[in-house]
This record gives C-alpha cells, structure tokens and sequence, in this order.
C-alpha cells in the first residue's frame, strides 16, 4: 500500500506527480484522481491558503489512513499546494489506486469531502476590492457528513 501525502509550497505538475504515483501501483486496476483549481471567474486575481504546520500534515496523513482503512487501496495520493497562487493553478491532487473502479472513486470523493469540509486549511481570495477569507458552504459540511 502506498500513502503519499505532501504539501507543495510552489507549483506542482499534476501529470508528472499522477505519472509516479500510476508507477507505484502497478498492480491497481484503476486510478481516479480529482485535480482542484484557482478559479478565475468572479475576478479571482489570486487565492492564498495558509496552513498550522504542526496540524496539517498529521491531520492529512489521519486523513489518507482513515481511507486507506474503510476502502481496500493499493495505493494514495495527496498533494496539497499553500501559499499564494494565480489562476488555473493547480491547488489540490487527490488520487486513489484500487483493483476495482468503484472503490477508487469511493476513496478519492471522501478525502476531498474532508478537505473541502473538515480541513486544516485557511483559504482567502483576492479580487480588485481586495482579500476575503473564504469559509466552508453548508453545502461542504453536508458532503462531508454523508460519511458518518
């Protein structure tokens, strides 16, 4: 079983990061990966995402251990960039590896339904008026409480 979770204080290339990890689990049958965005609609200029370092990761890996558990993987992956960052920059990689599609999907939705909803994260986003924290929607708390 492969766990690899990292946080990237600069750019990261999604393709290469999935293409090692694709390397690590050769005997998986599927992979699904999810690949998160600066949006750059609503005059988004740049988004920042500030982290406690003492938190992040442990809570990260708790994270990628709790799937690793309820879901028989061959193998994780969870990038997550801080710092500030323009649009169309990648932010967040999660992958999931299993010998069967469903569960690959399964594993990846749940680790970013926590992230969106239950992270270590704090995120704002400038525009031309200036920063804004941005906060969890309902609607992220809900897709998170559909887990249990």
């Amino acid at each position: 079983m492969v766990i690899d979770v990292r946080l990237a204080d600069g750019p990261f290339d999604p393709a290469a990061e999935l293409a090692r990890f694709t390397a690590a689990v050769p005997a998986a049958g599927g992979i699904v990966s999810f690949l998160g965005k600066v949006r750059g609609d609503a005059g988004v200029l740049a988004l920042e995402i500030r982290h406690y370092a003492p938190m992040t990761l442990p809570g990260f890996r708790a994270l990628a251990d709790t799937a690793a558990r309820r879901w028989p993987l061959d193998g994780l992956l969870l990038l997550h960039r801080v710092g500030e960052m323009g649009p169309d920059a990648p932010i967040v990689l999660v992958a999931a590896a299993s010998r069967h599609r469903r569960v690959a999907f399964a594993a990846t939705d749940f680790v970013m339904d926590h992230l969106k909803g239950d992270s270590w994260l704090w995120k704002r986003e400038r525009t031309a008026a200036g920063w804004r924290w941005i906060e969890p929607r309902d609607e992220d708390h809900g897709d998170r409480a559909r887990w249990g």
